[in-house]
């Protein structure tokens, strides 16, 4: 039955990849192709269900290897299954935000070009996550690492004939490979050290190690160790500075963005870090890194959502802040809240992300809120679901956000961590800001006064999918928006129901009960977040009337009134303070990202290429092929020339030598006699 899982949308992917495109001769068409993903995808979230009921209520746990790859020497490399909690609650999230967005993809993408292949790729992402997911040792952790990240290439670049996308693929692609550079060094300092990579069989070792010092140096092997991993963390789930992919990664069609850039693949970082707890509570100086990389991502990545035009780059900066706050809870020691932020959020980012894909759809594909407004009455169940999404997303009492972020915030109050002070600061500040930023999309986009005929690249603009959209859709330029259709707005209300619910369901199981026992291993001695939590956490009731007396409730609600005030009442207030943060450079730094773009592409790029052409010039032209290659058989050509020039064929020639060759030898054996 686990076998079933990840195999069945492995099937799907095959049937539609193969048979669905003209590779095979696109034998199925597009009703075999969606048809086959999604029930693959059903198969594997109703045995995820299953699963989970299972491990939950039974107390099933299953941890075996299914295959031997190969074994060098003590190492074994396998494949294997690790199933509890973690796991089977990882199961379901992903193949439930996968399913409904394959159902919303057929109306998304019912008229392009691409419709078979875009499915194949969805379907072969969810059995990658699955794979990563459900693994018991590090190296099928990496492969379904590597394979996530191959297929986010493949869905950002999905128009391979725009160059933006081409260029946003390659650099997701360069900048995930940076963060793999330092997991596959932890990976391998795990493998050198404990000799093997299951999980079990690592943590029993832990003991043995934990005060060994790297090779040559003064530090502790596991502070290595746990960074190295962590920066292949902080590739996968965009923590700064290795953010800079997420947002152009909005090039790729909405539906994706849902999938992975909100829900599941951005989140693998978060999850293997738990997984890994018992490596991180050994380190407190891994802990604090983890604690200060994930403040500064949530709260300067937040900040730049705030003068965002396009809806769904918005909804990514929103993203990587998101991020930023389950990684400063894994720096808190709270695991098991971070993860479940990581759930909570996984529902109401994927609805706002799908929901901005139901807006575009209705805007004839236009992804500019400046020429959006007033689209409320038109499209009235993408509203209140996108609506339903925001509140969640800043942390509204009794909605599922508010339970786990407002968690991170009091753990991060309670550690006493270096770092801890700019932490509080960065996701106190954070709940304002995300508060401002969301609602200022929602009121630009739902209320006030309809712009979305006011566009003047109406017929020129720049989204994320073909130009066709706008025809089959019966939007021309001056058409009115209408509501998507049921296939498109039946998985927003699906999704909706869990980002208002889940949070009072799992709050106490998941951070207080048994759930995530003995899988994630908090030193209560050493950190104490999670025991102060417990002290004031006392049930989903009680915590969401206390959030209402809270500093987080009143630095959101302040977000929402002043978004409201400066977009809705006096919206000439944001003009005159974009015009003032210009005449300092504020808004040119905001607009450049803070300048790591520029590094990127100016320094390490650009650098790049400088050092590969000096090598190319110098070392391969001038010294391989112009003096060893092209040099040895010019000085054989030579040598050649002038022993020719000895070979003339005159017989006087040849005695005028001989008579030389006697007179030298008689030379020198005179010399040798005195």
């Amino acid at each position: 039955m686990l076998l079933a899982v990840p195999l069945a949308p492995l099937a799907g992917s095959a049937l539609a990849g193969i048979w669905g495109t003209a590779f095979g001769g696109n034998k199925i068409g597009r009703g075999g192709s969606h048809s086959l993903t999604i029930l693959g995808v059903l198969i594997a979230f109703i045995l995820s269900a299953i699963t989970f009921n299972s491990v939950i209520f039974d107390g099933a746990r299953f941890d075996q290897s299914i295959y031997t790859w190969m074994e060098i020497g003590g190492l074994k490399m396998e494949v294997g299954f690790l199933i509890d909690s973690i796991t089977a609650m990882m199961m379901c999230v992903v193949t439930f935000v996968s399913l409904m967005v394959h159902i919303y993809t057929i109306g998304y993408m019912q008229e392009d070009d691409g419709y078979n292949r875009f499915f194949s790729y969805i379907s072969l992402f969810t059995f990658s996550m699955l794979m990563l997911v459900m693994s018991n040792n590090l190296l099928q952790l990496f492969f379904g690492w590597e394979a996530v990240g191959l297929v986010s290439y493949l869905l950002i670049g999905f128009y391979y004939n725009k160059p933006s996308a081409i260029f946003a693929n390659m650099k997701a692609f360069l900048v995930n490979r940076v963060g793999d550079f330092g997991f596959i060094l932890g990976i391998g300092l795990i493998a050198a050290y404990t000799g093997t990579m299951n999980y079990g069989e690592i943590f029993a070792k832990l003991p043995e190690i934990q005060n060994t010092l790297l090779p040559g140096t003064g530090w502790l092997l596991v502070t290595v160790t746990a960074i190295c991993l962590f920066i292949g963390a902080m590739g996968k789930s965009a923590q700064f500075p290795l953010h800079a992919w997420l947002p152009d990664s909005m090039e790729g069609p909405t539906p994706i963005s849902a999938l992975i850039h909100a829900a599941t693949m951005v989140t693998a970082g978060i999850f293997m870090v738990s997984r890994m707890s018992p490596l991180y509570e050994l380190s407190d100086t891994a802990l604090s890194f983890i604690l200060v990389i994930g403040s500064i991502t949530a709260l300067f990545m937040g900040v730049l959502g705030i003068i965002q035009n396009d809806i769904k780059r918005v909804i990514a900066y929103s993203t990587l802040s998101q991020l930023g706050y389950m990684t400063v809870a894994l720096g808190a020691s709270a695991y098991s809240v971070a993860v479940f932020h990581l759930m909570t959020h996984a529902f109401f980012k994927a609805l706002l992300f799908l929901g901005a894909g139901s807006v575009i759809m209705g805007m004839h594909h236009n992804q500019d809120i400046r020429w959006m407004g007033g689209v409320r009455k038109y499209m009235p169940i993408t509203w209140i679901t996108f609506l339903l999404g925001n509140l969640a997303l800043i942390g509204t009492p009794f909605f599922s956000g508010f339970y786990s972020k407002d968690a991170i915030i009091e753990a991060v109050h309670a550690t006493n961590l270096p770092g801890a002070g700019f932490a509080n600061f960065a996701v106190l500040a954070g709940v304002f800001i995300t508060a401002f930023y969301s609602f200022r999309l929602y009121f630009i986009v739902f209320h006030g006064k309809e712009r979305y005929d006011q566009n003047p690249d109406a017929h020129h603009h720049g989204h994320d999918d073909h130009h066709a959209h706008d025809d089959h859709h019966g939007h021309g330029h001056d058409a009115k928006p209408h509501e998507s259709p049921l296939v498109v707005t039946g998985p927003l209300m699906l999704l909706a129901i869990p980002s208002v619910v889940i949070g009072a369901l799992a709050l106490m199981p998941m951070l207080f009960g048994d759930f995530f026992k003995g899988v994630i291993h908090v030193d209560g001695s050493k950190h104490g977040a999670m025991a102060e939590l417990a002290e004031k956490i006392h049930g989903w009731v009680p915590m969401a009337l206390h959030g209402f007396t809270a500093a987080p409730f009143w630095l959101a609600l302040a977000g929402v009134v002043v978004s409201y005030l400066f977009y809705m009442v006096k919206p000439e207030v944001p003009a005159a303070i974009k015009s003032s943060m210009q005449k300092i450079g504020v808004y040119q730094a905001l607009e450049g990202k803070y300048g790591v773009d520029w590094v990127y592409e100016n320094i390490f790029a650009r650098g790049a290429r400088a050092f590969g052409s000096f090598f190319w010039k110098v070392g391969d032209q001038a010294i391989i092929d112009g003096g060893i290659v092209n040099g040895s058989w010019k000085l054989i050509g030579r040598i050649g020339q002038w022993v020719r020039k000895l070979q003339s064929g005159y017989l006087y020639h040849y005695a005028l030598v001989m008579l030389l060759g006697v007179f030298a030898l008689m030379t020198y054996f005179v010399w040798l006699n005195k």
